[in-house]
């Protein structure tokens, strides 16, 4: 479950990036494109803190999946 949230937040993530690029060429709104800007840039810097592996090599994701209760 948790796969197919990662998954969507990424490619929200991609769009939001489109879209501000689109928000910014027909509109020139520099503002509101830059804050969406940001907000895809949380979104997968969020994805990765639960992807990618700790100095363990073991990512939090994998833990969570391994953990019975």
């Amino acid at each position: 479950m948790l796969d197919t949230v990662l998954s969507i937040t990424v490619l929200a993530a991609l769009l939001l990036l489109v879209g501000a690029f689109f928000l910014w060429r027909r509109t020139g709104n520099v503002k509101n494109a830059l804050l969406m800007v940001l907000l895809a840039a949380v979104a997968l810097a969020n994805v990765a803190i639960w992807v990618l592996p700790d100095a363990g090599g073991e990512a939090p994701l994998d833990k969570l999946e391994q953990d019975p209760g």
